[in-house]
């Protein structure tokens, strides 16, 4: 039986642990907190307390860590590298990384292949999580992911309930991704695995951030939010470090 271990149950895992649970697969997932447990075990899953004292069960098959790296490192493997790395029933591991691991390429391009500069902390962060994985003696995939959109979390919601704000930066390009076609590239990962390989998951129209929010509005037959100079937006250190790097991104 093929048992998919998430280490944290974000947006992009639950989308894959769907697609599987479906498909037959146990499901596991953890969380720090009461309610996340709680919220895991509601979804019909077996629910894991992310502490000292986890085990990783002896039937796991498959793993996704998409916990974000701290200043320590990466919480997973401080805390269960060592189980990891005497499970031997694990076939396929994936590390749900960022394309902020490439820094800032002045609105070109980047693959696979490109160099990895990146010049935030949480990107550097990031690679330095990747290079963790990939160093374990176990069939470890990186998956690069862009920006994430899709049902609950997109711009034509942000149109609707008047969030929405177009923030011109000058040449500043992003690439995104729908979560289901994350799910998607991660099974066709489990279906031919290639360990030690990074991906980038991404579609195919990297464009300016404004774009998107004018087409959602298009879409909406809804007036388009008034544009707003990067230099005078209000936003938060996490939303301004997203601004800090522009690249399109290659699938």
């Amino acid at each position: 039986m093929t048992h998919l271990f998430c280490f944290g149950l974000g947006f992009s895992a639950q989308a894959l642990a769907r697609r599987l649970a479906s498909s037959g697969w146990q499901v596991s997932a953890t969380s720090r907190s009461g309610e996340g447990l709680s919220a895991i075990d509601a979804m019909g899953y077996r629910a894991v307390r992310f502490e000292s004292t986890l085990r990783i069960p002896d039937d796991v098959t498959h793993i996704v860590a998409s916990a974000p790296p701290d200043g320590d490192g990466d919480p997973v493997l401080r805390l269960c590298g060592d189980a990891l790395r005497h499970t031997f029933s694990i076939t396929w591991i994936a590390y749900l990384s960022t394309t902020g691991v490439y820094g800032d390429h002045g609105g070109g391009w980047v693959s696979e292949e490109s160099p990895l500069t990146p010049n935030t902390e949480r990107g550097a962060r990031r690679l330095a999580a990747e290079r963790q994985w990939l160093a374990l003696p176990l069939p470890s995939h990186v998956f690069r992911l862009a920006g994430i959109y899709g049902p609950g979390r997109n711009q034509l919601l942000t149109v609707l309930d008047g969030t929405a704000r177009r923030i011109i930066k000058p040449g500043q390009i992003f690439s995104r991704i729908h979560v289901d076609d994350i799910a998607a590239t991660l099974n066709a990962s489990i279906t031919s695995p290639n360990p030690g390989r990074a991906y980038n998951v991404c579609d195919d129209e990297p464009c300016p951030p404004q774009d998107v929010i004018a087409y959602a509005a298009e879409l909406l037959g809804m007036p388009a939010p008034p544009d707003i100079a990067f230099e005078d937006a209000v936003l938060s250190p996490m939303a301004r470090s997203f601004y800090a790097d522009s690249k399109r991104v290659s699938n």
